[in-house]
């Protein structure tokens, strides 16, 4: 296989805070419609936790998975088994050799609700009572796992570990599976379910989390001037990709084209990006590059915009140097404004997302943002969505995690 071949997009999957399906998450985006919601749980108060509202999900996977495959799969490889189900009926279930199918789910945390539910088991009743299938529902791979024997998949299961950002890496590295000859067709995304005391009050102690407790739906709130903090979210997002010849010769719709991934890390600081975007601009410079293009050509960005003060900054400068005198001409949107922060299933959220409005050629409006900080002058699409043009066009999605990892992503349309 050809280090440059055509890498395609045959089918999505989501589940997430404001929808059960892609489709559905793509209906409520363009309703402007937020996923952050009180939490109704009983260790809200229990916990006395500063932060009492997230971006949960909409659907609850009782509803769709059998009771089994609940009691068997912590509520992360839950969320990714209903998005990748999804994603493969929508590319059409495609025959194909196991050896040649392959997965690649990322998460940023894994199974902390198998984990610490089971600690818990273990300090009150004693090591008897653990429930054996603990380890395999705790491990960060549990998604990829699970997934990999539903679809028989066996050129690969393979687990990105990069906190936000590990959805979109995990969508790279399946590209580059199929670049490799590795494999014809690959699932890919990621997954989380962290909604849980334990993360809230630990992203609340270093002060992550916006505190809006009055006020859910605007709490999450890019490039404001008043933002505060991230709205904690869960979910899944997953993509079928094959080459361009390889869905052509089964006669696939095909969604848009995943040209490139461009990777980096700042090396300087645990939590906080490089502030003036040094290493996220190379990111994107190497994923414009790799796709052959040059800045100019991008025409929108999909931004990892958290809705933290010192992150959105970051970002900013990061995309101004990447892209310079050409970034009033790039117009920029959040949709974590709606969906909230679903961490390590934040890039796969964003990059289906990305490929629904190359795919669309309309990009979905930031909410909540009503007075834009002067210091970050990006063109942010806010109120009425923008119609892309027709033609060849192609747009970038940013994603940044905790460790200094940057991904940023090239779709391109078809």
């Amino acid at each position: 296989m050809s280090a440059d071949q055509r890498i395609v997009v045959t089918g999505i999957g989501a589940t997430t805070p404001i929808g059960g399906s892609a489709t559905e998450t793509w209906d409520a985006l363009l309703a402007g419609t937020s996923g952050a919601r009180p939490l109704d749980f009983d260790w809200v108060e229990q916990y006395d936790l500063p932060v009492t509202f997230a971006a949960t999900i909409k659907q609850d996977p009782a509803d769709v998975l059998k009771r089994v495959e609940t009691r068997r799969m912590d509520p992360s490889a839950q969320y990714a088994m209903i998005a990748s189900r999804e994603a493969w009926a929508d590319a059409g279930a495609p025959e194909i050799d196991p050896v040649r199918l392959g997965v690649a789910i990322g998460t940023g945390i894994g199974g902390v609700h198998t984990l610490l539910a089971q600690y818990d088991v273990l300090k009150e009743k004693g090591p008897r009572r653990v429930y054996p299938l603990t380890v395999p529902m705790l491990m960060p791979n549990t998604a990829s796992g699970n997934v990999s024997l539903e679809l028989k998949a066996r050129a690969g299961a393979h687990t990105t570990v990069s906190a936000c950002s590990s959805g979109a890496e995990a969508m790279g590295y399946a590209a580059e599976m199929i670049r490799q000859g590795r494999a014809d067709v690959m699932v890919a995304g990621g997954t989380e379910a962290a909604i849980h005391p334990l993360p809230i009050a630990g992203f609340a102690a270093m002060q992550a989390l916006s505190t809006r407790n009055d006020d859910p739906a605007g709490a999450s709130r890019p490039y404001a001037t008043d933002r505060d903090g991230f709205v904690l979210a869960e979910g899944a997002a997953i993509i079928v990709l094959e080459s361009y010849e390889h869905a052509q010769a089964r006669g696939a719709k095909i969604y848009a084209e995943l040209a490139s991934i461009g990777m980096s890390s700042d090396a300087y600081h645990i939590t906080a990006g490089e502030p003036e975007g040094e290493g996220a601009a190379r990111a994107m410079l190497e994923a414009v590059e790799r796709a052959g293009l040059k800045p100019a050509d991008i025409i929108h960005i999909n931004a990892h915009a958290t809705s933290t003060p010192v992150g959105d900054l970051a970002e900013s400068n990061a995309i101004q140097r990447a892209f310079g005198d050409a970034v009033d001409d790039i117009a920029v949107t959040g949709t974590k404004s709606m969906t909230g922060h679903l961490l390590g299933a934040a890039g796969a959220l964003e990059t289906v997302l990305t490929i629904q409005t190359v795919h669309e050629r309309l990009i979905p409006a930031t909410i909540n943002l009503t007075d834009q900080d002067p210091a970050i002058p990006l063109n942010v699409v806010t109120g009425d969505h923008r119609k892309l043009p027709d033609g060849d066009i192609a747009a970038l999605n940013n994603s940044f995690g905790f460790g200094g990892h940057n991904i940023a992503v090239v779709v391109k349309s078809i």
